[in-house]
């Protein structure tokens, strides 16, 4: 009887320790908490340290091909298909579109329209192809007639984010 109720215990423990690290993994993958500020966390965790208005970002991506930077700004306009990225508006009205390194993490499939944000990454301007600006307003849900307006490429500030915190 005690032969049998041994091996039980250790696999009991051993499911235990297997789950816990399961979900410690996850966590790492995935992160979504709360702080005290009560901001969504995506992405890897940051410090909100020398944080860049987008004008600022502007301004230092004018001098030199990127900069490695923590912004704020308002989100505009979201990816309603799958949350894999996020356009935030930039002080000309315009915008800049933000996408997550590797696809490593997404943001929520709700919209997101004004939410201040604060993420940090790797801000440069590069030309965006026909195909890329009209999958982007496909995923936007925009209509077929905007979709086919778009005809040529265009040269716009892009930004890959390591962590986001939606406030």
């Amino acid at each position: 009887m005690i032969k049998r109720f041994i091996p039980a215990l250790l696999l009991c423990g051993i499911l235990l320790t297997g789950c816990s690290q399961t979900k410690e993994e996850s966590a790492t993958v995935q992160q979504e908490a709360t702080s005290t500020t009560e901001a969504s966390l995506y992405g890897s965790d940051f410090k909100e340290e020398n944080i860049l208005s987008v004008t600022e970002l502007q301004d230092a991506v004018a001098k030199t091909d990127s900069v490695q930077a923590t912004v704020t700004g308002e989100i505009i306009e979201s990816c309603q298909s799958k949350g894999c990225w996020m356009d935030v508006k930039l002080a000309d009205n315009s915008s800049m579109k933000v996408t997550f390194r590797d696809y490593g993490f997404f943001l929520p499939v709700e919209d997101l329209k004004g939410k201040s944000v604060v993420f940090t990454g790797t801000a440069k301007r590069e030309e965006i192809s026909v195909d890329d600006q009209r999958h982007y307003a496909e995923d936007a849900g925009r209509s077929a007639a905007e979709i086919a307006a778009i005809t040529e490429p265009k040269v716009e500030l892009r930004f890959v984010a390591d962590g986001v915190k939606i406030k």
